[in-house]
This record gives C-alpha cells, structure tokens and sequence, in this order.
C-alpha cells in the first residue's frame, strides 16, 4: 500500500466508523471535544499541599492531566489490588473545577512495579500487562478525554528509523506490546482517544532528528498494522539552549494529520538551566521556544491541546532534576514560583484563545 492509499484508507475508515457510531458515542464525543484549551500536570500532593496551586489551575486551564497517579507503581501496588482512590481525587477536582482529564499512562519503559519484574514466563506478563490496561480503562471509560497509550517508545540515539527502545515489555513480548497496548484499550473504551508520546523531537540536533524520524517510521507501522491509534502525543520537553526545527516540525506535523491523526502537546517545559542572564532575559528565551514550537504546530492547523508539566516553577520536576551552576532556580513553566505570570503565559494565551 502506498502512503496516498493508506492516507485515503484510514481518513475513509474514520469516516465510516464516525458514521455508523454518531448516537452511541454521542456523550464521549462531546468529552472528547472539550479536549481542546490548555492544561497542566499536577499531583494529588501538590494539590492537596498548596491551594494556591488549584486556584491557577482552575484560573487558567480547562483540562488537567495526573504526574503519578495513574502509573502502574502508585495505581497498581501489587498483581491483586488497584488503587484509584488518589487519580480518583484529582478527577473530582476536575469535574469540580469544569475541567476534563486525560490519562498519563499505560504502557512505559519506566515505573513497572517490581512485582510485574518478578513475572518470569511470556504468558504470565502478558496477561498482567492486558489486565492492567483493561481494568483502568474501563473504570475511567467515558471519565477521560484521552490516554497516553504507550510512552517513550524510541530510544534517545536511535541508529536507524527502525529502533525501538529495549524494554520490560519488548523482551517478553517482542515488538508485540505497543500494538497489543493499543488494541486492549480501545477495546475497553472504544471512544476515548488512544495516543503514542515521546520527547526529544523539536530541536535541530541530529539524535532529536534521528528520534523524529523513528517515531514517524513507529507510527506508519502500527497505521499499516490497523493499530487503533488516533493522536500522537509531543512531550515538548524544551532545551532553552536548543533552537526549535520549525521546518522539520511542520512537516512532521503536517505528515501526521494528513493520515488522519491528532497531534497533542503533552507535557511542555523549558529547561533553562544552561541560559545565562538574569530571569528577565530567561524568560524571554523561553517564550519564544515555546512560541516557535507552536508556530511549527500551528502551521498546518491549530494547536487545540497544550498540556505544560505542571503550572508553577515552584512544582516542577526540572528544578529537582536540573540543577542550575549560578543556583538559580530554573524558570520552565509558564508561572513562575509565586504564581505570577510569565512571557510564557502570554505565548500559550495567543496560541489557546481561540480553542
């Protein structure tokens, strides 16, 4: 099949399938649609800690996404028990606050339980791994706009546009997981929006551009496969040093939504621990990172979901992770420690106004 067939192919699927399902996916289709704006990431902790933090959130986003909350360590404890109060706290805040939820995530390389490690046979994980994803999903079926299906599948220096991350899952269930990830989601919540997400594509640097095109060359195979897969998640974890690939981006992005794909922003920051400067000129160059990332969205359509890895400096994981020499803290969200706006804000303001 070639890519104008499989393009017309899975554009004429989607049809049909919308066609034929218009009355019973009529309330999720309806979630689905105010999946559009901005949002951030948080924990039940922050929440809990710093109402400051929840006042933002509700202030100014429409949607909200769990750090923790609904990975296999903090949801699944053990093979026998699921623990959804704590996702569970954060989906009442939202419902609330008139927000919506999206859900981060079923499938990664990283955070599997050592319980799940300590399954030795293929048949043993497998069916661990499907009645993990079956059991969530169904419980938050029709409660959730979209999932981050599988997470981080591309390794950081990929050698060829064939490279798949060597995992937990690839090595007892080969290349097999991604898909099977896919396809137990969709059977349990056959309308929420089942998405693939990685980081380290927007830049110029060669490993970023060797990861964009593994990526691309991933989600060609599982369209091919008839995967149901139906937005591609771009983590946006920004170098402030590193310039954004516009060109590069746009085409990708135009690529992806001409087979008929979503294309989200997932879990935007900047990290700025290289930038020089006092947090004014800082700032600057953050802004306009993140307004060159979305102008290369933006280009073959408009960017109707964003989605920043938290909402305050003060809650984000960069500073814990990303030490900057001067000892500054790092400014990578679009509110700064004490809640004030920053030239961030006002990108994201001009790119989500009209969602």
């Amino acid at each position: 099949m070639t890519r104008l067939d499989r393009r017309e192919f899975l554009l004429g699927g989607a049809a049909a399938l919308a066609a034929g399902a218009s009355v019973s996916a009529a309330p999720a289709a309806k979630l689905a649609q105010r999946h559009q704006g901005f949002g951030a990431a948080a924990t039940l902790w922050d929440l809990q800690a710093d109402p400051r933090l929840g006042e933002a959130i509700s202030t100014y986003c429409t949607q909200v996404v769990p750090v923790l909350e609904l990975k296999w360590p903090m949801l699944r404890p053990n093979a026998h028990t699921f623990n959804f109060e704590r996702a569970d706290a954060i989906l009442d805040f939202a419902r609330d606050n008139d927000l919506t939820m999206r859900g981060h995530a079923l499938a990664w390389y990283h955070d599997i339980p050592d319980w799940t490690k300590q399954i030795k046979d293929t048949r043993g994980v497998e069916r661990a791994y499907v009645d993990h994803i079956g059991t969530v999903v169904s419980y938050y079926k029709d409660k959730l706009t979209s999932w981050d299906v599988v997470n981080e599948p591309i390794p950081d220096n990929p050698r060829s546009p064939k490279d798949r991350r060597d995992t937990f899952w690839t090595q007892h269930l080969g290349q097999s997981w991604i898909p099977l990830a896919f396809r137990t989601a969709a059977a349990a919540d056959p309308f929420v929006k089942l998405a693939i997400n990685e980081y380290d594509i927007e830049s110029a640097k060669d490993s970023f551009i060797a990861k964009r095109a593994a990526y691309r060359h991933l989600i060609m195979d599982l369209l091919d496969q008839g995967v149901p897969l139906h937005a591609v998640g771009l983590q946006s974890h920004l170098h402030a040093e590193l310039e954004i690939d516009t060109h590069g981006l746009a085409e990708f992005v135009t690529e992806l939504r001409s087979w008929g794909l979503e294309v989200y922003v997932t879990e935007l920051d900047v990290d700025d621990q290289k930038l020089t400067g006092n947090p004014a000129e800082r700032d600057a160059i953050v802004a306009k990172r993140v307004n060159d990332l979305l102008t290369a969205i933006s280009t073959s359509g408009p960017v109707r979901s964003i989605l920043t890895w938290g909402l305050s400096d003060r809650y984000s994981w960069i500073n814990g992770t990303f030490a900057r020499a001067d000892k500054q803290p790092n400014r990578p969200l679009p509110l700064d420690g004490e809640f004030k706006p920053k030239p961030f804000m006002d990108v994201i303001s001009k790119f989500t106004k009209d969602a």
